[in-house]
């Protein structure tokens, strides 16, 4: 085995989901991931805490992204608008990932402790938010309520784009969402 190679992490990650979608990932052990990357258990902890982490590494960057550009909106706009707005500009990272996105979400779906570590890396999600938007100056509970909206919204678009692929562009889905949120809210 090789003591360096290049592009571990995406290596360990891609094996990784390969197995979970082949064996499941209760049977899945980190031996078995680390040699189908052809690298060692070791290097499999340098980049990951654990099994599951291989499926919510990610979580971190997209969170400072995500609050990164609720930071830089223009201060005239709308709390739910800098919200799709941030939303909207995750597309060009999702769209990349489709193929991947999706075995990652059957993965999760498959598993009840998979999906209550995903809600817990959502709730993250709409707490960092929140608080972006207290520093913007939107008061409680207008702060909160809108990062929860703008977390289900990102929910509902994410579902439709994973299960009608190829159909739709995520930024048009994360728009559509948030058009149906509102049409809910106004009684329409």
């Amino acid at each position: 085995m090789a003591r360096w190679e290049p592009n571990a992490h995406d290596r360990l990650q891609r094996a990784a989901l390969d197995l979970y979608g082949e064996r499941g990932f209760e049977q899945t052990t980190v031996a078995e991931i680390a040699k189908r990357a052809g690298l060692t258990e070791r290097t499999f902890f340098r980049y990951f805490a654990d099994k599951p982490e291989v499926l919510f590494s990610g979580a971190g960057a997209l969170q400072e992204f995500l609050v990164e550009h609720v930071a830089e909106a223009p201060d005239s706009a709308p709390p739910i608008e800098v919200v799709a707005s941030a939303l909207e500009a995750t597309a060009g990272y999702f769209n990349e990932r489709r193929e991947f996105s999706a075995q990652r979400q059957a993965v999760i779906d498959a598993n009840v402790d998979l999906r209550e570590r995903e809600l817990i890396k959502l709730a993250s999600l709409a707490s960092a938010i929140a608080e972006q938007l207290r520093r913007r100056g939107v008061g409680d509970p207008a702060a909160a309520l809108t990062a929860e909206a703008g977390i289900a919204v990102f929910k509902a678009a994410f579902e439709r784009w994973i299960s009608e692929p190829g159909q739709h562009d995520f930024a048009k889905l994360v728009r559509d969402a948030l058009d149906e949120l509102k049409a809910v809210a106004a009684g329409a």
